[in-house]
């Protein structure tokens, strides 16, 4: 079996049960398994592979909790700009009613590997459109060569505009197809097992484009197979009016009443969400992905996140879709998330102090980990998985900032990892990617992308 050996890291950021930081850190993996953490001293001299982390500091890999990986072919598209979300989603949908295999294929790559060169090592995509016989199984194949752990949902849209809802015909699909090849990913492709590197979720869109026999029926297949369950709720006002409109309830009630609270449920943005829907979700343990920088990109708001915090709302962090973004850094992402907490303190939640940056990296690594269900990443430790990633220190940005270098890590400006490892393998070494030729696969993504924007 494989052993990985890091050591001699200035900091090692464990975000263990204890909240460690170890001076002139490191630890040991054996088949991508942490066996060891402590002081370089106290680890074992050699392994297959030494990874020297003198002058960076070492977190956990970060974990994504909701993006759409399709969209960054579509990044700041004129027209798409400055709207809010659903004249957004008007402008574009037409757009990616286009989308081929390939351009699916190529999207995941290209966003997945913008996620690695971040810190990240897990991610989730919703993907909830599959036009020209696009499927899943091209969000797998474009997955593989970036080599971090991958949760893609089969997402869906069956509620079309003729129907009351608003996505136009093109991007819909009907009920049972829909549930059925639901049904053939999670067959083909989830992995339950620790240390899995795929992983399916059942994932309708949102209120707006899904009908609530969908919704009903999805929350009993994912639960009859295991797997987690997911969906857009209460992003914007005009969502919010929406269901009280159509449906004669709030979002948290119509999630619930449709079967869509508990541990397996996780909402992406949770913008209007009532003091008493997050108590009800903190019973539960229904999770929040935040998503700060798309939210104001769209000026759809700001999420309660310290509320959530306050009341045991399990919450991670999303850096959502690359055209609403539009960007997959996840890093700068906690930052943001970090930022905008301090403009939103409530009187009376916590102790009214501003979110820190070691508050603000815990929701990037042990809160995306709960919320996607996994209790094998999130931490460095023994028993996890081996999924990190270093910051050189020596750098401009961090410069004048030894004093507190893991405070430095969001209150400096975010910089691109040295080394990013996965289950003890590198993913990113020296700053680039080990197998994937960089050039050629944004020069194929451009032209998919000037295919669409035709």
């Amino acid at each position: 079996m494989p052993t990985f050996l890091l050591k001699n890291a200035t900091v090692l950021v464990t975000m263990d049960g204890a909240r460690r930081e170890i001076a002139d850190g490191g630890f040991f993996a054996r088949d991508g398994v942490i066996e060891q953490v402590g002081a370089s001293e106290e680890l074992p001299t050699t392994a297959d592979d030494v990874l020297d982390a003198t002058g960076c500091v070492v977190l956990p890999g970060l974990i994504n909790t909701h993006h759409h990986l399709y969209q960054s072919l579509t990044r700041a598209v004129p027209g798409a700009q400055d709207s809010a979300l659903f004249e957004w989603l008007r402008t574009l949908y037409p757009i990616w009613a286009r989308l081929t295999p390939e351009a699916v294929r190529s999207a995941t790559t290209l966003g997945l590997l913008e996620l690695a060169r971040s810190g990240c090592t897990t991610a989730f995509d919703h993907q909830y459109l599959w036009p020209n016989g696009s499927s899943i199984d091209d969000q797998f194949a474009g997955a593989a060569p970036v080599g971090i752990r991958f949760h893609a949902s089969r997402g869906s849209m069956s509620l079309s505009e003729k129907d009351g809802g608003l996505p136009p015909d093109s991007v819909v699909q009907d009920h049972d197809t829909i549930l059925a090849d639901t049904a053939r990913a999670i067959d083909m492709f989830h992995d339950p097992a620790p240390g899995s590197m795929r992983r399916v979720v059942v994932a309708p869109c949102s209120p707006f484009s899904v009908t609530e026999a969908l919704m009903r029926d999805s929350a009993e297949l994912a639960r009859h197979y295991g797997v987690r369950l997911h969906t857009h709720l209460a992003e914007t006002h005009d969502e919010e009016r929406f269901t009280l409109e159509r449906f004669g309830k709030r979002p948290v009630e119509y999630a619930a009443d449709l079967g869509w609270l508990g541990h397996d449920v996780w909402f992406a943005h949770g913008v209007f969400i009532a003091a008493d829907e997050i108590s009800r979700m903190a019973a539960t343990r229904t999770g929040v992905a935040h998503c700060p920088t798309s939210n104001m990109r769209l000026a759809s708001g700001i999420a309660p996140v310290r509320r959530y915090l306050a009341a045991g709302v399990p919450v991670g962090l999303g850096v959502d879709g690359s055209a609403s973004n539009d960007s997959g850094n996840l890093l700068s992402e906690a930052r943001q998330a970090m930022l905008l907490a301090r403009l939103s303190v409530a009187p009376g939640i916590g102790d009214g102090t501003q979110m820190s940056a070691r508050a603000a990296l815990e929701l990037a690594t042990r809160g995306g980990a709960e919320v996607l269900g996994r209790d094998d990443v999130g931490s460095i430790e023994a028993g996890k998985q081996a999924d990190c990633f270093s910051l050189d220190l020596d750098r401009v940005e961090y410069s004048g900032a030894r004093h507190d270098p893991v405070a430095a890590v969001l209150l400096a400006s975010p910089t691109p990892p040295c080394h990013v490892v996965v289950g003890g393998r590198r993913v990113i070494d020296g700053g680039r990617h080990v197998t994937i030729d960089e050039r050629a696969l944004v020069e194929s993504h451009n032209r998919l992308a000037r295919g669409l924007i035709r």
